[in-house]
């Protein structure tokens, strides 16, 4: 049973640029959060764009205000933000803003909290806007850092457009009142490169609920869709884009000389297509690839494989932590994780002993692990039992929905 909020009843806005039925960990970090703050008490509105992109199944008509387990949701028509290139990307998050105040004003009376998922950044003008329109308390979620992580990439370089983010990135972390962040390295980031205030800025770590991994039953339904039975499978699941890295999979793949062993890709991204020539031109035959499948069925896809695989290049400078890793740790599944040296995640997997990781420019070291893991499959359970305890004592929605009210008004 959830805990009553200890707090009193506050009127909370959520603005994500993605919800579900898209399937995108910040659409479910933000959905689980918001029926969180439902089960706690609060009166809870979500903000959001139109559902397009990263769905299971055909896209379907959905109502521009609804409310979905007791949250009111209110969806937003808006330019195209996902695949592709960034010079539409960049349009298309410069315009969202302002798409979004009209909705809110529209649709939204009073608030007491408004609480921003970021990136995209633009969005921060929302958050600046709800401030002075409604005069509420603003907190901004910070999961990753832009636009480093754009420039880290080599998707900006061009001077003006960087002068520009960093000055709205500046604004953003000096008007909003609180930011939460999900690790002691990102407050670190904040405060060493960017001279935020260390009294302003709150961790809370990435939230799962583990409640629907534990009841979900590995039936086999996955293995046999994705022509994969009989296999010890490495499972990916997520979006195949240019900051996880995957090319470094397909390479380990290929140096695995056992017809047991398949890799498992499951989404969808800007890279799949790229990703999927590869495999043909370099015929990789251990290489499976498969849609995204809906968020219900997902923790039975993740049970019914062996391992779970966790990446991000090693462009990445920045200290992000991937949400799939406690859904990982949730299904009660072994981790390899191919990440960067700044990601917290390689001290998580570590402190809960779930499994291993190198950094993601060791190619080496990357193919040690998963011949390990195939070597050792007996001992992975342990691992895997190991995760789900971990993610049951850190990951709670409800202990980090009250969390969150620390750092309301």
């Amino acid at each position: 049973m959830k805990n009553a909020s200890t707090c009193m009843k506050k009127r909370i806005l959520i603005i994500s640029d993605s919800y579900p039925p898209e399937i995108r960990s910040a659409a479910h970090l933000m959905q689980q959060l918001a029926v969180g703050f439902v089960a706690r008490g609060h009166e809870v509105c979500v903000v959001t764009s139109y559902p397009a992109y990263n769905l299971a199944g055909e896209a379907r008509d959905f109502d521009r205000v609804s409310v979905e387990d007791g949250v009111r949701v209110i969806r937003v028509k808006t330019l195209p933000h996902h695949r592709v290139n960034f010079i539409i990307r960049g349009i298309a998050q410069l315009v969202m803003p302002f798409l979004f105040m009209r909705a809110i004003a529209g649709e939204v009376d009073a608030l007491d909290e408004v609480i921003l998922h970021s990136p995209p950044l633009p969005l921060s003008l929302v958050l600046q806007w709800t401030k002075r329109r409604y005069g509420v308390h603003t907190i901004l979620n910070l999961h990753d850092f832009f636009p480093q992580l754009a420039i880290d990439l080599g998707a900006m370089t061009n001077v003006f457009l960087v002068g520009f983010f960093r000055w709205m990135e500046r604004r953003a972390y000096r008007l909003t009142d609180a930011i939460v962040v999900p690790s002691e390295k990102h407050k670190a980031f904040l405060a060493l490169k960017h001279e935020v205030d260390q009294k302003k800025i709150g961790i809370v770590e990435h939230w799962i609920d583990v409640k629907n991994f534990e009841e979900a039953s590995p039936t086999g339904v996955f293995r046999k869709r994705f022509g994969v039975e009989g296999k010890f499978v490495f499972l990916f699941a997520g979006v195949l884009g240019p900051s996880q890295g995957l090319d470094l999979v397909l390479r380990v793949a290929q140096n695995i000389d056992n017809k047991d062993v398949t890799f498992l890709l499951v989404g969808e991204g800007m890279e799949k297509k790229n990703l999927q020539r590869k495999v043909r031109k370099k015929n990789i035959s251990n290489v499976v690839f498969a849609p995204f499948v809906s968020p219900l069925e997902y923790p039975s896809l993740v049970k019914e494989c062996d391992v779970a695989l966790l990446t991000l290049t090693s462009k990445n400078t920045t200290p992000a932590v991937p949400a799939k890793l406690m859904g990982y740790m949730a299904a009660g599944v072994p981790v390899i994780a191919f990440l960067h040296k700044q990601s917290d995640g390689h001290s998580i997997i570590k402190e809960a002993h779930c499994g291993f990781s190198v950094l993601s420019d060791d190619f080496e070291g990357a193919l040690g692990i998963v011949k390990k893991c195939i070597h050792e499959r007996k001992e992975l359970s342990a691992l895997g039992t190991n995760g789900l305890a971990y993610a049951k004592k850190h990951f709670n929605t409800d202990d980090c929905a009250e969390k969150f009210e620390k750092f309301f008004n």
